[in-house]
């Protein structure tokens, strides 16, 4: 850990996935003051779980490697909340209407968190709760209304009263954008003064993703030995999909049968604006030409991923302004996977601490 700067810092921090969370605990055991804003009711990004009534599904990231041992490190301040996933793992070809499962060797281990995905980041939030602000879209940036050096940002909270949605936070020694580029992009266009930023990152792309959540109830009934594909986890070259996993296969899960099934970024790009409906029902018959499962499903639910999976990465960990005091975090800066997000909050937080 690098010396702490002589004087504490109000940092915000926008985005309460895991590069933001990483990125906020850290600058915390620096000694500086953190105020964490996210969109949505809950932290995790996509690490991101669904509740329904047949159980969970992780219907973002579907599991994690561990190759950096700054990773390991902060894995272990948790231990009871990550489980190594066995899965039984294949790679399905569609070729002229044939479908072929092929084992896939397992080149290292994959980890996913219990009792759902979003729980590692819920665990590593815990001891900021006080400090992350839910639910608070920031739709601006600018410098601050008193000092000049300082940065504001507004929001629109989700309030049943129109008068109060419209908020400005102020006071902010330095703004971090834990987002998807699109995003980070989109917010630096608001302020004065981020032209280079906005160049820096401009040639990073992010792809779309729809995700299909289905279970089926009917598997658990007496008498019932099979039902479905003798593997829990394929990569696909359908032209739908990309990704399946049964759920009831990764550890400290509902045995209910259920599947994850996310679609190619090519067919999901094409796709983007489609009816949930619509998206449900070529999602459902392609899952049926690759599993074998013609059964019809108690629970039917999509989400589409606007920015899933980093198409080009930035090609370094972070981006900070140091003189505007603005910094820019996120898994596309290295790639798309669960450590890259961590790696790249960590040395953001770093290089400001």
């Amino acid at each position: 850990m690098r010396a702490r700067t002589s004087k504490a810092q109000h940092i915000a921090i926008i985005g309460a996935g895991i590069a933001g969370i990483t990125c906020a605990r850290t600058l915390v055991q620096a000694g500086h003051h953190v105020t964490v804003f996210e969109k949505s009711p809950g932290v995790g990004g996509r690490m991101a779980s669904r509740r329904s009534a047949f159980g969970t599904f992780d219907h973002g990231a579907q599991y994690f490697t561990v190759r950096d041992p700054r990773f390991t490190q902060a894995l272990n301040t948790t231990p009871q909340v990550c489980k190594p996933w066995s899965a039984n793992a294949v790679r399905v070809l569609d070729e002229h209407g044939l479908v072929v499962a092929a084992a896939l060797p397992a080149r290292e281990s994959h980890w996913v968190a219990t009792p759902a995905m979003n729980a590692l980041v819920k665990a590593w939030a815990q001891p900021l709760t006080d400090q992350v602000v839910l639910q608070t879209p920031i739709v601006g940036l600018e410098k601050d209304a008193i000092h000049a050096n300082q940065w504001q940002i507004r929001a629109n909270q989700q309030s049943a009263d129109p008068s109060v949605r419209a908020v400005v936070f102020g006071g902010f020694d330095k703004v971090i954008l834990a987002l998807p580029q699109p995003q980070a992009s989109a917010l630096l266009k608001t302020a004065h003064s981020t032209l280079a930023l906005q160049k820096r990152i401009a040639a990073t792309s992010v792809l779309p993703c729809w995700t299909l959540m289905v279970a089926f109830p009917q598997a658990s009934q007496p008498g019932l030995n099979t039902f479905g594909p003798q593997w829990n986890v394929a990569r696909s070259t359908h032209h739908r999909i990309a990704w399946l996993a049964r759920e009831s296969s990764k550890p400290q899960r509902d045995n209910v049968e259920r599947w994850t099934v996310q679609a190619s970024s090519a067919w999901s790009l094409e796709h983007i604006n489609d009816d949930k409906t619509r998206v449900e029902a070529k999602l459902m018959k392609a899952f049926s030409e690759v599993t074998g499962i013609r059964a019809q499903p108690s629970h039917v639910e999509s989400h589409r991923w606007l920015y899933a999976k980093t198409d080009q990465a930035l090609g370094e960990s972070f981006v900070l302004d140091a003189q505007q005091g603005i910094g820019i975090c996120g898994d596309w800066c290295l790639g798309h996977r669960v450590e890259d997000a961590f790696v790249s909050g960590l040395e953001l937080a770093l290089a400001v601490a």
